[in-house]
């Protein structure tokens, strides 16, 4: 084979895949949060109050629960691998349930981009689930 189309290929650490893809996911969420606003009555459902985060307590649990892959990111690269793997798994199979809920609900003409995203997103936190369940032993 000809040396110039060979690529050096290095296995990366279970840790900065992990990180990698609690960023994709979050990246995701924000762009559907985002895409949102353009569905139709949205931005006036925002001005009215006449949303699912019409009230300060509603506006903290969204805040938890969406802090929670963000900062996953950055536990991702620093926690022991035990505590680590058992993170990575159980908050990979809440988020793939709760988005596959959201996309099922979801489905209607604008919000299709939210159900692609929703399915996107799954497929991410199930890659973390089992990226995080093979994670090799010592």
């Amino acid at each position: 084979m000809n040396k110039s189309t060979q690529f050096e290929d290095i296995q990366a650490n279970i840790k900065i895949i992990l990180a990698g893809l609690w960023t994709s996911v979050t990246l995701c969420y924000l762009y559907g949060d985002y895409f949102e606003l353009y569905a139709p009555g949205k931005t006036q459902g925002l001005v009215d109050g006449h949303n699912l985060l019409n009230s300060p307590l509603n506006l903290l649990m969204a805040a938890v629960v969406l802090a929670i892959p963000a900062v996953m990111v950055f536990l991702s690269l620093i926690l022991k691998p035990a505590i680590n793997r058992i993170l990575n798994i159980v908050f990979g199979i809440f988020f793939t349930v709760v988005m596959l809920l959201i996309g099922i609900s979801s489905f209607s003409e604008w919000y299709l981009f939210y159900v692609f995203l929703a399915a996107v997103e799954c497929m991410i936190t199930i890659l973390i689930v089992v990226y995080a369940w093979k994670w090799k032993r010592v």
